[in-house]
Formats: structure tokens, C-alpha cells, sequence
């Protein structure tokens, strides 16, 4: 179920916003309470005050809820790191990733049960609809975007050795969904910076790294300073 973010114009559209914006306020309650596996409409529908059979006016299903929540958390993180790239300067370009890496970090402490719908455990029995791709695509862009000018000013980092041919090939889906017009060097750095980003998020906020670190934050922008200096881009421009 797709949530339409136009203005209501009529009484009647504005309650029925009104309504579902209290069921997504509840149902995250719910999943920080009870995790996306425990999510039940009824109960969603006990706490907002409505009868359980009314909730189904507005959400068919617990997936159709789900679902909303999960744009929601995608769209806030979207939301947030592009702001943070926005913040930089355009030509810093270590800066700007490491903005956009300390902003997903900073979004995930924060939403702790959103990040978890999103980047954790699979919910058994739910698929994720067509129409979660695009949230998922722009804060992809962010960071396509930051190796897009790496590339234009001659500071993206360059594979050691040729890219063979079945590795080109192996990256045509996430080609053909980045905005940005990328050489394959480029949306391979794109792709190994993201797995490790989110990667040392979850980490850290699974608690797979506790008593391993002690300093999150220090080393955490040390972590995403290697990675980008590794398959980002070169601080400095080339003679």
C-alpha cells in the first residue's frame, strides 16, 4: 500500500490522513515494542481507539502497514543523508562521504526498530513491493553522486587491475538503477562503500562489535575514511 503525500482538500480526507498518520505513529510504537514479527493490526487498532474492524479501511493487512512503515524509515534516511551531503562542500568529497556515513549512523542510533525493519532480519512471509525500490534508490544516489564528481574531477580511486568482464556484467541491475552516469570502477566503489558502511552500522547496533571497540565514534569515522580513501576517492587532485 503506497501512502499519498499530496494535501487533503476535503474534511473527509483530512480525518482519514489525520487517522492514518496516528496508525503509523502507534504502529511504530508497536514494532519497538513487540518487533515486526509481533506486529497485529488489531492491536495497532485497540491503541488508536478504533474498532479492529475499521483499521482495514485503512491498512488491508499487516503487510500493507508494514510496508508503509518501511517508506517511511527508507524516506527519513533518505531525507537525512542528503541533507548531510547537502552541508558540504561540493568539492570535498572525503567530507561529503563521510557526512553521509556519520548520518546513516546517526539516523540508525536513533531509529534503532525502523533500521532493524529495513536492514535486518528478513520478517518471515513478507515480500517488499515494487514501490519500496525508489526510497531505497535515493539514498543510493547519495552516494552515487559523491563518486559521479569523483570521476569528473579525476579523483576516483582506481581498481589496481582490469575489471574482468563477468564482474561488468555482474553489476548491470545496480547500473541501471544509480541516476548518475558511472563507469563501472565507479559503481563498483559505490557498491563495496555501501556493504561496508551499513555493515559497520549493523554491527554496531546488533552489538556484534561490543567489547570489540571502544570508542564507536572514532573508529567509526576512521573505518569510513579507509574505505573511501580504498574505493571512493583521493583527497587530493591529480597534477
Amino acid at each position: 500500500m503506497t501512502m499519498d503525500t499530496s494535501a487533503p482538500r476535503t474534511a473527509r480526507a483530512r480525518v482519514r490522513a489525520e487517522l492514518t498518520r496516528e496508525i503509523l505513529i502507534v504502529g511504530r510504537r508497536h514494532l519497538a515494542e513487540v518487533g515486526a514479527v509481533g506486529l497485529s493490526l488489531r492491536a495497532v487498532a485497540r491503541d488508536v481507539g478504533m474498532v479492529s474492524s475499521a483499521i482495514y479501511r485503512y491498512f488491508p493487512s499487516r503487510d500493507d502497514l508494514l510496508t508503509s512503515l518501511i517508506l517511511e524509515a527508507y524516506e527519513s534516511l533518505a531525507d537525512t543523508a542528503t541533507a548531510a551531503d547537502a552541508r558540504c562542500r561540493r568539492a570535498d568529497l572525503s567530507g561529503r562521504w563521510l557526512a553521509v556515513c556519520r548520518s546513516v549512523r546517526g539516523w540508525a542510533l536513533a531509529n534503532p526498530h525502523e533500521y532493524a525493519l529495513v536492514y535486518g532480519t528478513p520478517v518471515p512471509g513478507y515480500v517488499a513491493p515494487q514501490v519500496t525500490l525508489e526510497p531505497v534508490t535515493r539514498l543510493a544516489n547519495v552516494v552515487a553522486a559523491i563518486l559521479r564528481d569523483a570521476s569528473r574531477s579525476g579523483r576516483l580511486v582506481k581498481s589496481p587491475a582490469p575489471m574482468a568482464k563477468k564482474v561488468r556484467r555482474a553489476l548491470d541491475p545496480l547500473k541501471k538503477a544509480l541516476t548518475a552516469e558511472l563507469p563501472d570502477e565507479a559503481v563498483a566503489g559505490a557498491l563495496i562503500g555501501w556493504t561496508h558502511l551499513f555493515g559497520a552500522v549493523s554491527f554496531e547496533l546488533f552489538g556484534h562489535r561490543h567489547n570489540v571497540v571502544e570508542d564507536y565514534s572514532v573508529f567509526f569515522d576512521f573505518e569510513m575514511t579507509q574505505i573511501c580513501q580504498g574505493f571512493i576517492c583521493r583527497d587530493v587532485v591529480p597534477d
